[in-house]
């Protein structure tokens, strides 16, 4: 990259050819999708294919053209997901945190530093995620700590993390953390490529297994100085982004599932005496249930690549000179990424039930996985509670109240008194 790149005054990502940009991806989106079925079956981490993706860009598509990425804008990064996601949906999710970090450093002002992730980023390199805390945690306490080394020279990160969503297949880990000194909250990029950081595959979940959802231990991990970060400058709309990722997952579990109910339908041999045709494929109330499912997986499509729009406006507002019209952007990207997600969630685990109603009782087997669809998309739903998103848009629409930003999950200040 030319050093002239940093007398560029702030270029967007504002958006791209999508089909362009999509056929680059398509043919990996197709190899990744043949693995999927084994990978879910053996729980297999898809090391290789996030590989391949790396290989290919796939996570510098946010990235400015003239910084050497594709200035995909996020409605577009959007449908990307959704077609990686119809392949296998564990790996959008895998890499939900390495966009959000991409995304930080888009909305920092710019700076020799930004630059040098903007580098990292189209190089191929990857960073995970590290927020929640795990055991006898009181909501709001930060366990994980980032102290000054004795020289002063760096920094050292101790703690332990879980849900540490992508982190074992990436180059470096977004941790939240308290600095030792002031107690002041940060965010600290450290890298995996060191004795102090330990990650375990040890997520439980009956849904999206292959996510590399598990422990991160962080024993006097070395972070560079200039990569620990007041955690109030973090992008604001960061809990939007983190849920449209969840609803591109969804989005493909839903395309997956039209996918694969016309496959199934189409190649069935076996009938009922009581059926309508003598073809499955013949037989009307069976294509009344695929085309329903075809209808959910188009409304659910449709809905959330127009859930980001307002993220996208939130995003160009950041270095506009209106600091209302920034605020009313991240509002509505709060909002509508909240609406999208009660409804998506609903429909997507409505088309997962009604697959089976469209085929006999050997689409139960496990040699076909089709429960995976109904499992991912309820562990997907499960982040992020419905029910309290639900409240918050009701507020907003009947008082006018703001949506929270940024939320922690913890034991409840009085567990203790409650377990004595």
């Amino acid at each position: 990259m030319s050093e002239s790149i940093q007398t560029l005054a702030n270029p967007l990502a504002t958006g791209t050819d999508y089909e362009a940009l999509a056929a680059r991806f398509r043919p990996i989106f197709a190899r990744i999708a043949e693995g999927a079925e084994q990978r879910e079956r053996e729980r297999i981490l898809p090391a290789e294919a996030i590989g391949w993706l790396k290989q290919a860009g796939f996570g510098a598509v946010r990235v400015p053209v003239e910084y050497g990425g594709a200035g995909a804008s996020l409605p577009q990064l959007i449908q990307l997901w959704i077609e990686l996601a119809t392949a296998d949906s564990n790996l959008v999710q895998a890499l939900r945190g390495h966009f959000a970090f991409v995304e930080d450093k888009l909305n920092a002002p710019p700076s020799a530093h930004r630059e040098v992730w903007l580098r990292r980023f189209v190089a191929g390199e990857l960073v995970g995620n590290g927020w929640t805390e795990v055991g006898a945690v009181k909501i709001g306490d930060v366990i994980t700590k980032v102290a000054p080394s004795e020289d002063g020279s760096h920094w050292l990160l101790n703690g332990t993390k879980y849900y540490s969503t992508g982190s074992i297949f990436a180059d470096w880990i977004d941790v939240y953390a308290q600095r030792s000194d002031t107690g002041g909250a940060v965010i600290a990029a450290v890298s995996t490529h060191q004795d102090g950081v330990q990650q375990s595959d040890d997520w439980d979940g009956f849904g999206q297994r292959t996510t590399g959802s598990g422990t991160s231990v962080f024993q006097n991990a070395r972070v560079e100085q200039e990569e620990v970060i007041d955690f109030a400058e973090r992008f604001r709309y960061q809990t939007a982004l983190y849920q449209l990722n969840l609803l591109a997952v969804l989005a493909g579990i839903g395309k997956a599932i039209e996918r694969d109910v016309a496959a199934q339908v189409g190649k069935r041999t076996r009938i009922y005496s009581h059926g309508n045709a003598p073809r499955v494929s013949e037989d009307a109330q069976i294509l009344q249930v695929v085309g329903h499912i075809s209808a959910i997986a188009y409304a659910v499509e449709a809905t959330v690549v127009r859930s980001a729009q307002p993220a996208q406006a939130a995003y160009e507002a950041r270095f506009g000179q209106d600091a209302e019209v920034e605020r009313q952007a991240n509002i509505a990207a709060e909002i509508e990424s909240a609406q999208a997600q009660v409804i998506v969630s609903e429909l997507v685990l409505r088309a997962a039930t009604e697959l089976f109603n469209a085929l006999g009782a050997s689409a139960a087997s496990e040699k076909i996985a089709l429960d995976r669809h109904w499992r991912n998309a309820r562990t997907v739903s499960s982040h992020n509670p419905l029910v309290y998103k639900a409240r918050i848009i009701g507020d907003w629409v009947t008082n006018g109240t703001e949506p929270p930003y940024v939320w922690q999950i913890g034991n409840t200040p009085d567990a203790e008194k409650r377990a004595a």
